[in-house]
């Protein structure tokens, strides 16, 4: 079980290294201004990413995999772990220099660019540690349905019971820990942004106007942005202030009052984000989240119902093959939420899109964009396919296609680890 899951991880995490080798080229190609602009801040954490973390998971995954046959099994299991813990250092580093443009903080302003000056501050960032939150508990949720879809495949057509069924229970046990998890601290985030970012939480509500108190929550609105209002809007009472401040009291600003202090503090433009996009990626996420959550507990009421029947319940092992993309679609969702919400701030107050571009014509903005699409596609091609491929052979079969330097073991019969 562990080899068959871990090789899928390898293919994920080989594809995942060349992503991050092309994203970094980004930052000189399009966002040079922005990068000189938080250069001193911002290269701290990628820095301690790569030394800290980075070095630690590609060398012990590389023990792990291909020392299978000659290591011992403590330290092939001491290998992995190290692998686990080098992600969680590397999704930190990575996610608190994401949350300093959102929340900047221990930094001051000298010759036009941000300096650090209190390491402590940018790392206990609130705004940090509650992203890292949500994101830690959106990885275990998309590893969960991960698992949970391939192990359903599997059981569906009775193949290697003994492996899958297994599998499906501790990835139940995932599902739900990181559903709460993500839901709980996407929930503490949004509040936050009440008070560090109300453009944001306005334009996730579609609040044109500071609301009533107790405040209304939008369950559907058509969003006229050129007019600065919804032409309909459908709105529960009272879910707005329990969702902002868990009270039935409570008002938030909205998008016109927040837009004309904006002008005054910062000087006249329109600070409105695209609302529609911010608005509706904002309810697929928190759809999804919440299918999600309700799917892994009605799987923890069945296995404990139904207790080794579990595994020959149809109709539930069916939808688990069908949710597999749902936990991306929903990871997507959420970064355009948290990303085009700040828009036009590439920086929180201190720097704008416009200012943090690089001074590119549009034909090669265009053929820069053109051809990170095309790689970018590419890859995912090149993942999908080699990850569904070796999904579908499962433990006994082997993959139509693989990756040269990583075949696919005999996981059923290859001894693991050497004894001695």
């Amino acid at each position: 079980m562990t080899n068959f899951f871990g090789h899928l991880f390898l293919i994920n995490f080989a594809v995942g290294v060349v992503t991050g080798i092309v994203q970094e080229f980004q930052f000189g190609m399009n966002w040079s201004e922005y990068s000189r602009f938080v250069g001193n801040i911002f290269g701290v954490p990628l820095a301690l990413e790569v030394l800290m973390a980075f070095f630690l998971e590609s060398t012990f995954i590389g023990l792990w995999w291909f020392g299978k046959d000659r290591l011992r099994p403590w330290m092939r299991l001491g290998s992995i772990w190290l692998v686990a813990i080098g992600t969680q250092v590397s999704a930190f580093w990575i996610v608190l220099a994401n949350a300093w443009m959102h929340r900047p903080v221990g930094y001051q302003i000298l010759d036009g660019q941000a300096v650090l000056t209190d390491f402590g501050a940018v790392v206990f960032n609130r705004k940090a540690w509650l992203y890292f939150a949500h994101v830690q508990g959106s990885a275990w949720t998309v590893a969960a349905f991960f698992v949970l879809g391939i192990c359903a495949f599997h059981l569906l057509r009775r193949r290697d019971v003994e492996v899958f069924a297994p599998a499906l229970r501790i990835a139940l046990v995932f599902a739900a820990v990181g559903t709460v998890f993500s839901a709980t601290s996407g929930h503490t985030e949004a509040q936050a942004a009440v008070v560090d970012q109300p453009m944001k939480f306005a334009a996730m509500e579609a609040q044109w106007e500071t609301s009533e108190s107790p405040a209304p929550w939008s369950l559907f609105a058509a969003i006229n942005q050129g007019a600065r209002r919804n032409d309909v809007s459908v709105e529960i009472p009272y879910v707005g202030s329990l969702l902002a401040y868990n009270s039935l009291e409570g008002r938030y600003e909205g998008l016109n009052q927040i837009d004309e202090r904006y002008r005054q503090l910062y000087g006249p433009r329109d600070y409105v984000p695209p609302v529609a996009w911010v608005y509706w990626s904002f309810r697929i996420m928190v759809a999804i989240g919440s299918l999600l959550l309700l799917t892994a507990f009605v799987g923890l009421f069945l296995w404990w119902r139904r207790r080794e029947r579990l595994v020959e319940t149809r109709w539930f092992l069916r939808a688990l093959v069908y949710l597999v993309p749902l936990p991306w679609i929903a990871n997507f969702t959420g970064w355009i939420t948290t990303e085009m919400g700040r828009q036009p701030f590439m920086v929180q107050g201190l720097l704008t899109v416009d200012q943090g571009v690089s001074a590119n014509s549009a034909g090669e903005v265009l053929a820069g964009l053109v051809g990170l699409w095309v790689v970018y596609l590419a890859l995912i091609g090149l993942d999908v396919y080699l990850l569904s491929t070796t999904a579908r052979a499962g433990v006994s079969g082997r993959p139509a296609a693989e990756l040269q330097a990583a075949p696919a073991p005999d996981y059923a019969n290859a001894t693991y680890g050497r004894e001695d």
